[in-house]
Order: C-alpha cells, then structure tokens, then sequence
C-alpha cells in the first residue's frame, strides 16, 4: 500500500468518526469556509458595510444586509451574507467574482453600522435599554445615546458584563477618569451590559 493511499484511507475514518460523533464539519470552497459558526461580529439584517474591491470602482459601494440576510452585488446576484464574518464575507464575494469575472480579485469588507448586535445600558442613566451595536463602539458613546448619567450615578463604578467562549466576566470601568483623560477609553462589544449603579452618599 502507498503512502498516497494510506494517507487518504486516514482521512476517509477521521471524517467518518466526526460524522459519527455528530461533529459538524465546515463546508468550503477553494479554501473558505462558507458558513462558519456566527462569531461576535457576524453580519445580520439591518448591517451595513463598505464592499470595496481593488482596482474596480464599480464594484466598490455600501450595502445593507436585508430582511432575509441578503445583499444584491453587482455581477454576481443575491448574495445571503447573514451569519458571515467580516472577512468570511469578502471571501465568499471574491470567490463568486474570481469564478467568472476577475482574476485574483483583491476584496475588503469594512462593517459601518451593526443594529443587528446589540448593547445593553441599565441603571442610572436618563434612557436604560438595549440599544444598535455600532463600529468602534465605546463606554463613553454608549452611555451618551443611553441620555447619559442621572445627577445620582457612581460615574467611577461603571461595570460592564461580558459573555466570552460561554463564561461571564465584569469589570469595572472608571468613566469620570476616563472623561478627564486620565484613564483611556473602554472599547464596548456586542452583547455587553453597562450597568450604572447609583452613588453611595
């Protein structure tokens, strides 16, 4: 028996045993994953982002992913993005375009606004509730569109909670510090929960 041969019965039972045990197994296309498990940052309806393409100005535009997690692009067609990734996106929109109609198209995704993902703010701000994820999101700005801070808030005490790889985590955030420049700005993720407690006097 070859080398050739024995390497490819090993992995013909390596797949069956997955399949066996019941775990999934990552379709792809020329070396993308077409539909990868939703991560922190996946597309759904309402998103938008910038398709920018190398070289190709007609094929560079913005796009909002519909109700049915889709985009139509040009050439191409209806494209379902919903549940993709950023760069699982521009992947997949290179490879439709490299099978007919570019070679070696050069393909970005830059996410502008994510209403899909959200982040909660409770406590004591002037507008408690669960507000649109957008880019580059941080304590500061999500505390402002919650109508910012009441006149009894521990502005010092900020906690956001956070769910990573299924475990929970807090941390305390020091927003008045943060506001004099004394402490850097805190990145928000989607799915946070900024809680604001009340000021002990």
């Amino acid at each position: 028996m070859t080398d050739r041969v024995s390497l490819a019965l090993a992995l013909a039972v390596g797949v069956a045993a997955c399949a066996h045990e019941g775990t999934p197994l990552p379709v792809t296309v020329a070396g993308v994953v077409e539909a990868p498990p939703p991560g922190e940052l996946a597309l759904g309806p309402g998103d938008t982002f910038d398709v920018r393409v190398f070289g190709e100005p007609e094929l560079t535009n913005t796009y909002r992913v519909g109700a049915d997690g889709t985009i139509d692009y040009p050439l191409i067609g209806q494209l379902r993005v919903e549940g993709l990734e950023p760069h699982h996106a521009a992947n997949l929109i290179a490879n439709k375009l490299a099978a007919k109609y570019l070679k070696n198209p050069q393909v970005s995704v830059l996410v502008k606004d994510q209403p899909s993902k959200k982040v909660s703010i409770i406590g004591q701000v002037t507008k408690p509730g669960t507000y649109p994820f957008s880019n580059n999101m941080n304590v500061i700005e999500a505390i402002t569109i919650a109508g910012g801070f009441t006149p009894i808030s521990a502005k010092d005490s900020v906690t956001i909670k956070r769910i990573e790889g299924g475990r929970e985590s807090f941390f305390e955030v020091h927003v008045a510090e943060i506001s004099k420049g004394k402490e850097r700005n805190v990145q928000v993720r989607p799915g946070d929960i900024i809680s604001v407690p009340e000021r002990i006097f």
